[in-house]
């Protein structure tokens, strides 16, 4: 009977082992995939080291809350956004900056636009038939 307890018990002591080295070797790659800091990186890896359970606990609290790797997408995605933004408004042929509704680049006299003759809407100089009025 006594060694089946002893078996018991070094079973889920080293059960126990291997869930606490798995939480700090998990706890170390989410942290390197999140900070590029050697600091924080020892900190957050150290407080699952020490506290275990707890400190997984604590370390869910305190990690950033993007990866690097998502961090950098969301920065690619507002800087498109801002491109697109400022090329909206770009003359395609001298590429200086011109508004929406003019019919002509005043620097380089490019024909943008042409305003429907029944309609008055503005169009595209591709653009064989009005959208608005159907001429």
């Amino acid at each position: 009977m006594r060694t089946v307890v002893t078996i018991l018990l070094s079973g889920l002591f080293a059960y126990g082992l291997a869930l606490w080295f798995s939480l700090v070797i998990w706890t170390f790659n989410d942290i390197r995939a999140r900070s590029q800091n050697i600091v924080t990186q020892l900190m957050g890896t150290s407080i699952v080291l020490m506290f275990n359970l707890f400190g997984l606990l604590l370390y869910y609290i305190i990690r950033p809350s993007q990866t690097l790797a998502e961090a950098y997408e969301k920065s690619l995605e507002e800087e498109t956004l801002l491109q697109e933004i400022e090329t909206r408004h770009l003359c395609p042929t001298c590429s200086q900056r011109i508004q929406d509704d003019f019919l002509m680049c005043p620097t380089c006299f490019t024909k943008l636009r042409r305003q429907c003759h029944f309609c008055s809407h503005l169009l595209q100089p591709e653009w064989s038939l009005c959208p608005y009025c159907g001429r």
